[in-house]
Order: C-alpha cells, then sequence, then structure tokens
C-alpha cells in the first residue's frame, strides 16, 4: 500500500510523464522566471494526485461493511483486485482519463485493505504482541514508501517509459497481497462474528498451536454478541459516557493529518526539485526521507512500551514544532519567485526535513492511530 499510495510522487517530477499527460506544468518547470510556488499549480495535476485519497476514503466505509459480511480474507482479496486492475491501467495509460480512473480503483484498493489488514493482525496477534505487530503494519508502510523511492530514482533516467515501469511495479505488491490472502485462514473472531462457531473454535486452536483456548474463546464470543446486541452503534457513541472516547478518537486522526507529514512525503521530490536540486537529486534525497522513514518506525517499535506512547507523543509535537518553523523560516528568508537555494541552504532543508520525518514515525506515524 505504501508503495501504492507513494509511487506517483517521485513520476510526477519526471519530465517524460509531465510532457506527455501534464504540458503545462512541463512548460512552467522548465521556464526559469516561473514563480516558484505556482508551477505545479494545475488542477489536473492535483487531481491525479488526491483522487486515490478520495475513494480511499469513499470505499473505507464500504470495506466496513464488506468486512464484517465476508471477512477480512475475501477484503483483502478483493483489495489486491482493485490494486492490479488500477496498476494495470496507470501503466497502460494513454490519456488523463485512463490515470484517474487508475487512481481511483488504487484508492479503493488502499480503502478496503487500510481497512482489512490491521484488523486480521489484531485478531490473529496473541494479547502480549498485539501493539507491536500492529505497528509492524506501520513500518511495512514505509518500507513501502522507501521501495517507492529507490524505484523512482532507478527509472528516472529510463526515457521516454521510466514513469510506466514506476507505476507498472506497484503491480509486485498488489500480486503478494492477493496470493497471500489466498494462502491464509480467516481469522477466529471473523468466523465467530459470522456464527461460524465450531469453525472459529478450530480455527483459534489452530494459530494458538494448543486446545487450551477457552478462556480466549468465550472472551470473543461475548464480544461478538454484545456487538450484535448494538441496533444503533452510531447512536451509542453519542452517549455522554462515550465522548471522551470519541473525541480523542477523531482529534488524534485529525492532528496526524495536521502535522503536514502527507505534504512533506508527497511532495518530498518536487520541494528538492524547487529548493534547487536536479531531477537525480530530488529523487535521491527523497530515498533518504524514506530511509529515515523506516528507520525511526524501528525506534517506536523498541521504544514504544519502554518510555510509553504519551512521552512520545509530546516529545514529537516539539520537535515537529521547531523543524516546520525552521524550514519555513528558510524558505520564506531564501527562496524567491525565481531564484533557487544555494547549495548549503538546500542540504539543510533536507536534513530538517528527515528530522521532522524521523519524529513522526516514531510517534503519530505508528501511535496515532
Amino acid at each position: 500500500m505504501g508503495y501504492a499510495s507513494y509511487c506517483e510522487r517521485g513520476v510526477t517530477s519526471m519530465d517524460d510523464f509531465l510532457e506527455e499527460f501534464f504540458p503545462v506544468v512541463y512548460e512552467r518547470k522548465h521556464k526559469t522566471k516561473e514563480d516558484n510556488y505556482c508551477k505545479f499549480d494545475n488542477q489536473n495535476l492535483q487531481l491525479f494526485t488526491s483522487s486515490l485519497y478520495l475513494a480511499a476514503l469513499v470505499a473505507s466505509f464500504i470495506a466496513s461493511k464488506v468486512c464484517t459480511k465476508h471477512g477480512r480474507r475475501l477484503t483483502m482479496q478483493a483489495a489486491s483486485i482493485f490494486f492490479l486492475v488500477g496498476v494495470i491501467l496507470n501503466a497502460a495509460a494513454v490519456n488523463i482519463a485512463m490515470l484517474i480512473i487508475g487512481r481511483i480503483l488504487l484508492g479503493i484498493g488502499v480503502g478496503f485493505a487500510n481497512q482489512a489488514v490491521p484488523l486480521f493482525l489484531s485478531e490473529i496477534a496473541p494479547v502480549h504482541i498485539r501493539g507491536a505487530l500492529n505497528i509492524l503494519f506501520q513500518l511495512d508502510v514505509t518500507i513501502g514508501i522507501f521501495v517507492a523511492n529507490i524505484v523512482n530514482y532507478l527509472v528516472s533516467n529510463i526515457h521516454p517509459w521510466g514513469w510506466r515501469l514506476a507505476l507498472g511495479l506497484a503491480g509486485v505488491p498488489a500480486t503478494m497481497l492477493c496470493l497471500g490472502s489466498m494462502v491464509i485462514a480467516e481469522t477466529p473472531t471473523s468466523l465467530i462474528e459470522r456464527e461460524m462457531l465450531m469453525e472459529g473454535l478450530a480455527m483459534l486452536k489452530k494459530i494458538r498451536g494448543t486446545d487450551n483456548v477457552d478462556a480466549e474463546y468465550e472472551e470473543i464470543l461475548h464480544a461478538c454478541e454484545m456487538a450484535r446486541q448494538l441496533k444503533q452503534p452510531c447512536k451509542n457513541l453519542m452517549k455522554r459516557s462515550r465522548r471522551p472516547q470519541l473525541v480523542i478518537a477523531i482529534v488524534m486522526q485529525v492532528f496526524q493529518q495536521f502535522t503536514g507529514i502527507n505534504a512533506i512525503m508527497f511532495y518530498a521530490p518536487v520541494l528538492f526539485q524547487t529548493i534547487g536540486f536536479k531531477n537525480d537529486a530530488s529523487l535521491l534525497s527523497a530515498v533518504i526521507t524514506g530511509i529515515v522513514n523506516v528507520l525511526s518506525t524501528v525506534v517506536s517499535v523498541v521504544l514504544v512500551d519502554k518510555v510509553g506512547r504519551r512521552f512520545l507523543l509530546l516529545e514529537a509535537c516539539g520537535q515537529m514544532l521547531i523543524t516546520q518553523v525552521a524550514i519555513g523560516g528558510i524558505l520564506l528568508v531564501n527562496l524567491k519567485a525565481t531564484n533557487e537555494l544555494g547549495h548549503g541552504v538546500a542540504v539543510w532543508v533536507v536534513v530538517l526535513v528527515c528530522l521532522f520525518v524521523s519524529c513522526f514515525a516514531w510517534s503519530w506515524g505508528p501511535l496515532g492511530g
């Protein structure tokens, strides 16, 4: 999912791709007197980048119902099919319509996978490693982003079809998800939830490797029964006693997005080009941020149970504030409408971006959910 979501961020900085689908942006990019802050101001390009996320948002509501009614395994299979069809359309695109439709299908795949995979992991994991296993999901996403950066860097000099290769290689993780979802078994919780009690008990014994699962089975059975009795879950959430948990759940997710991580990670190659790096150098800088992202997520896995979630979240708030203000200040003072930053100043921007990404990756990224 990380690869599928982020491979196009490098593609949008490739001249061959821009020249074919967004010639206006291509012309702006190569006009030295064009305003640095307007080169990529194009509605079609914005639609290309945002359509995946909008589709994922809408699809997540449908995926929730599919997960409940048909199980986690089938939902992951559906996600992989949407991924594969979207990848084919994007890699073979000859016009903007094919690009957008492919991106929408990828977004539906992301929505379905983001709904099913974390749920699947939490339901099969033993209680004592459940938190770490869920963080590993976020770690895998960051690895996917890192691989996308590497691929974008390697194919950027393959003309004129390097961008097709970058988009098409998203089919590799999609195929792995498709094959994997055919091999894995359904979770005991999903089976019990759908009233397949004996199958759920047998599966619980299988994944735990013991017949002594009566206590856990009764706990799952009770939780499913309680959930089944809730006829109006949304109305129940609005009760006064539930409001603190509801507010925290919503606000945490909103603040996670308000940190600006998506703008930084998605537009990193474009940002680095704007401040003076050439195409290859900007993609390489994005690779560096990808490495920082992966390594810092590992830090979260190691430290979360030692120092606690609250400490990591609060520390990250201060670090992200300082780095964002520093980046904004440098660009405000040094980056005018038509100039480029000096090499030394540009390197400092990359360092500050890496510091920003690192603190997000060990805090709000894996812990915000």
